[in-house]
């Protein structure tokens, strides 16, 4: 399959991104703006770049996943105008270097999918900040890094909280996660998940998808958690929760979905059973102690099977860690169906044109998306599924306005 056909296939299951570029391509709301983006360079972001591509924009694009990009889009794209720095696979200095390469297109927006591109802009580019009028972000990891910006003044422009729309948490994070994941786990190992123990880290919209999908395909579930009203939560939907220091003695297979860093550490590592895999759905490849895991190892067997190293510990035990600790679900698979990134990146879409409308009278900071982006979103979305809703009647609306009406 080509890079055209890919995306081609992808659109098909995008209905409401492609009649929201549809739209752009008739009313060009980015005419003469240039945008820099970071973000997974995948068939369903082309779809994106070419609906904001429709809307007049001139686009550089760079990949905030190494081992995520699928070249044959990539080239795809570099044909349809865009430019794109990204290529399956490349090492740490050449992640960085595409980034500033997108950057040197001195943005009047940024996109972003773990807060890379903006830390670098930040950082190392300084000098082009004042030409950008706003961003979006679509990550939790991304959001939590933007925050900690703003709440130290460091944030130089305002950006929307992609990530934080009711239908990408419902959407996005719960059912996209939770189902690209194991599909990332099962080609990586083959392995049966039926009768096993499923250890996941972190209770979020993301970890709570995970941990519905492994009791769906009848595994056993633990749940580790920092935060006690999710960990109850978790309780309630009748998981087991423990520590990480107690669950990875039992757990066969260990998720981690939390976006901090070591949450898998050494001592970890150092009582798993032999054959437990390992594997990260959190952003980056921080959330598995990697470093002391090669530390631990006595013998290393790269390639076992696709995005399956297998680490040999002095007892003889083998504990299989997949995608080197990146992203399972895209790196070991093809990410979240397009169905999903549908609405991801249809609030994405709408919230670049808001901020373009918007963005003078915006402080530096992190703001939501506009409720009435995430209803319409869903509304599109609904109409595309051949789906109906039933409305408010005049008396309904009464009743929910009026303090003075009683029980």
């Amino acid at each position: 399959m080509t890079g055209e056909a890919r995306i081609g296939w992808a659109a098909r299951s995008m209905p409401v991104l492609t009649a929201i570029g549809s739209g752009f391509g008739d009313e060009r709301p980015f005419e003469g703006l240039r945008i820099a983006a970071c973000l997974h360079v995948t068939a369903e972001t082309a779809v994106l770049m070419g609906a904001l591509r429709a809307g007049g924009a001139q686009i550089a694009l760079a990949a905030s996943n190494p081992l995520s990009t699928q070249d044959d889009v990539a080239q795809a794209l570099e044909e349809y105008g865009i430019a794109v720095h990204a290529k399956a696979g490349v090492d740490r200095a050449t992640y960085y270097r595409h980034i500033n390469q997108a950057l040197d297109i001195a943005p009047d927006i940024v996109l972003d999918d773990g807060c890379d591109l903006v830390n670098t802009l930040h950082t190392e580019r300084r000098d082009l900040l004042d030409g950008v009028r706003g961003g979006c972000e679509e990550t939790t990891t991304g959001i939590i890094r933007l925050r900690q910006m703003a709440a130290e003044r460091e944030l130089s422009f305002p950006v929307v909280a992609v990530n934080d729309t009711r239908t990408k948490r419902m959407f996005d994070n719960r059912y996209g996660t939770g189902q690209s994941t194991f599909d990332g786990i099962m080609r990586a190992t083959n392995a049966m998940l039926a009768g096993r123990v499923v250890v996941v880290a972190g209770f979020g919209y993301c970890g709570r998808g995970v941990a519905e999908r492994a009791k769906g395909l009848g595994a056993r579930v633990l749940v580790t958690e920092i935060d006690p009203v999710k960990a109850l939560d978790a309780m309630l939907h009748g998981y087991e929760v423990k520590p990480m220091e107690e669950a990875a003695r039992t757990g066969d297979v260990f998720v981690t979905v939390t976006g901090n860093r070591d949450v898998i550490r050494r001592e970890h590592l150092e009582v798993m059973k032999d054959g437990a895999i390992l594997a990260n759905a959190g952003h980056f490849d921080v959330e598995i102690d990697v470093r002391a895991l090669e530390e631990l190892a006595v013998e290393v067997h790269h390639g076992v099977r696709p995005n399956t190293d297998e680490y040999v510990l002095p007892s003889g035990r083998r504990l299989l860690l997949l995608a080197e600790g990146r992203l399972v679900n895209l790196t070991a698979a093809e990410g979240h169906p397009a169905a999903v990134m549908d609405m991801s990146f249809s609030a994405q879409a709408l919230a670049v044109a808001w901020l373009v409308r918007e963005h003078e009278r915006l402080e530096p900071g992190v703001y939501d998306v506009p409720g009435e982006i995430d209803v319409e979103v869903a509304r599109l979305k609904l109409a595309a599924a051949g789906a109906a809703i039933d409305s408010l009647t005049p008396v309904q609306e009464d009743y929910l306005h009026s303090w003075r009406l009683g029980s």
